[in-house]
């Protein structure tokens, strides 16, 4: 194992206790307590994960460095906060996050969600449709693009994830835990709220009127369909 991880914190307990867990099972470790220089590293390092806590000092928080890292690199993010508000997640999704951890975790939990992260940005993609098309909506799959009446929708990687899987099943009902399990790892198969955060997320940049969906239906306590009447 030789992935390079990045931890953004200013805590040095938090900071001495991550790099002890990540570098005892072979992950390299570096640094920064600001954003600023977090960013650089990015840029500089390359590393192959960003893990960064939202509350941090002097020049901008998490969600800033999250949001200025995404304008030039995908690196997966996990955010790590306090916070455990569905706003707070959805403005973390809104700037790239691909993951949240919430203080205080263990190593277990730790590991757990960073391979699960590391593992998604890294499978490969089934061959699929080159595209979908849904009423207004439209999925190209071989270009990772999304457009809603003619017009490009910015999706997060996770997502376009999300969407995806359900238009790979368009039509059907895709059950919570096969959700979770396929876009996020059989780690996350009882995360429900957090699916439901995404998918309110989701519905918030394709429908017109998301408390009224169109095309992302939810069918109650059981999962979530992408409705395509114009797809047998």
């Amino acid at each position: 194992m030789s992935e390079k991880i990045l931890v953004v914190e200013d805590e040095p307990r938090v900071v001495r206790l991550v790099s002890e867990v990540l570098n005892a099972v072979g992950y390299k470790v570096i640094t920064a307590t600001s954003g600023g220089p977090a960013i650089e590293l990015v840029a500089l390092e390359q590393p192959d994960m960003v893990l960064l806590d939202i509350l941090l000092p002097h020049d901008m928080d998490g969600y800033q460095v999250c949001s200025r890292i995404r304008e030039f690199s995908g690196v997966p993010v996990i955010m790590l906060t306090a916070k455990t508000q569905e706003n707070d997640m959805l403005r973390g999704f809104h700037v790239g996050a691909d993951d949240y951890l919430t203080k205080p975790f263990s190593a277990k939990e730790l590991l757990a969600r960073v391979r699960a992260v590391l593992r998604r940005a890294q499978r490969p993609e089934e061959i699929v449709t080159a595209t979908l098309t849904c009423g207004e909506l439209e999925i190209n799959f071989a270009r990772h693009s999304v457009k809603m009446r003619g017009e490009k929708v910015s999706l997060t990687r996770t997502e376009y994830d999300l969407l995806r899987q359900l238009a790979l099943n368009v039509n059907r009902v895709m059950l919570h835990p096969d959700l979770l399990k396929a876009v996020w790892g059989a780690e996350y198969q009882d995360d429900i709220d957090y699916l439901r955060a995404y998918i309110r997320y989701l519905r918030r940049k394709l429908e017109a009127d998301p408390s009224n969906p169109q095309y992302i239906l939810t069918e109650q306590g059981v999962g979530y369909i992408l409705a395509c009447p114009d797809q047998s």
